[in-house]
């Protein structure tokens, strides 16, 4: 999955004069320093290594080495594309609760060229709380990312912190259930029917790890 982060001191200021100066210092120190770092000191026996900055519940680094494979590159592009909607839903529209795809997000998808799907085939549902999207024929995004690729040389790759038996185990033992209208949450078991006793409305179950995204 690729994920678009927001770093600043708020979330009217991220990207934004100082903060994005320093975002973009901070990516080029550690990419500067890890091949310094190889050759002072391991010999510059170390590969080529891949190094994101995201959240990580308790720690200030972590380490995985099978965690990111290749992807093929219209279909990151498209995702980075679907997460940029949400982006600027956020700063100019009016997002819904975390991880909704609500119907303003799915008309910006349609206007630059990507279809919401809920299903990854035509026809799907445009809103809900799992939508993923199809790449509209001719339309704005395909011809953006022809252009693109026609410039710039692209590896991408994908999060397979996903994959595997063990993450489909812990997903299926805890499921996010939010309230549409108050939004506070609650945590049970898949095909849990829940409801709020504030607000006597059910509670609708999100995505797994309640990603604000593509799924």
């Amino acid at each position: 999955m690729y994920t678009l982060y927001q770093r600043g001191v708020g979330p009217a200021r991220a990207y934004r004069g100082q903060a994005e100066f320093q975002w973009k210092d901070a990516e080029g120190s550690l990419d500067a320093a890890y091949p310094h770092f190889n050759r002072a000191l391991f010999a510059g026996q170390l590969p080529a290594c891949l190094i994101t900055m995201q959240r990580h519940k308790g720690a200030y680094g972590y380490f995985s080495g099978d965690r990111f494979a290749s992807r093929p590159t219209a279909g990151t592009l498209s995702t980075l594309a679907h997460e940029m909607c949400h982006l600027w839903q956020h700063h100019s529209g009016t997002p819904s609760r975390s991880g909704y795809h609500n119907k303003e997000w799915a008309a910006k998808m349609r206007a630059i060229g990507l279809i919401p799907t809920d299903t990854g085939e035509a026809g799907g549902k445009e809103t809900g709380q799992k939508v993923t999207h199809m790449v509209e024929p001719g339309g704005k995004f395909e011809k953006a990312c022809a252009a693109f690729l026609a410039k710039h040389s692209t590896v991408l790759y994908q999060d397979r912190a996903g994959e595997g038996d063990a993450r489909r185990k812990k997903a299926a033992s805890k499921t996010k259930y939010p309230c549409p209208d108050c939004e506070q949450n609650a945590w049970a078991k898949p095909d849990t029917h829940l409801v709020c006793g504030d607000c006597d409305r059910p509670m609708q179950a999100a995505t797994p790890d309640d990603s604000d995204g593509e799924t």
